[in-house]
């Protein structure tokens, strides 16, 4: 594969997830600055493996060049994991004695719920998700396993 992206699909796919990336890390500043929602510490885990991804994504879509989703792609299935976990205990299927949350604001507590089921752990879930099924056929496309050559 060379540098430049060989179909408009891959520039595409890149631009929709910065797209997905840029808007879930509006929405998470959004929530925690005007609406003053504090963030719950897996709620955090879940910004530190978004934030970095409207850099990476944004930066191969405007180079064309769909090789670094070899680092989005990582970011986005811990992203997606820590999401996952969030959501099965916000709908209490793991025990609170699993909770990471202890002081401040518990990942339990139902902050922002919109038409009565959407969730802000449900809203992450989604966007990883959507993320991942936007970069795996850029991962496939670009190779899954760096070079290190001397």
């Amino acid at each position: 594969m060379t540098a430049a992206l060989t179909t408009d699909r891959q520039w595409a796919r890149l631009v929709a997830g910065w797209l997905v990336a840029l808007v879930s890390t509006l929405g998470a500043l959004f929530a925690s600055e005007v609406l003053a929602l504090s963030p719950c510490v897996l709620c955090w885990w879940q910004r530190v493996a978004m934030f970095p991804l409207v850099l990476i994504l944004g930066i191969d879509a405007w180079q064309q060049d769909p090789r670094s989703v070899t680092y989005a792609w990582p970011l986005a299935a811990v992203g997606w994991l820590v999401a996952l976990y969030h959501c099965l205990l916000y709908g209490g299927f793991i025990p609170q004695g699993l909770q990471p949350c202890g002081q401040g604001s518990p990942c339990v507590a139902q902050s922002l719920e919109v038409m009565g089921f959407i969730t802000i752990p449900l809203l992450s879930f989604f966007a990883f998700s959507f993320l991942l099924f936007l970069l795996l056929p850029l991962r496939r496309a670009a190779g899954t396993s760096p070079s290190f050559s001397p």
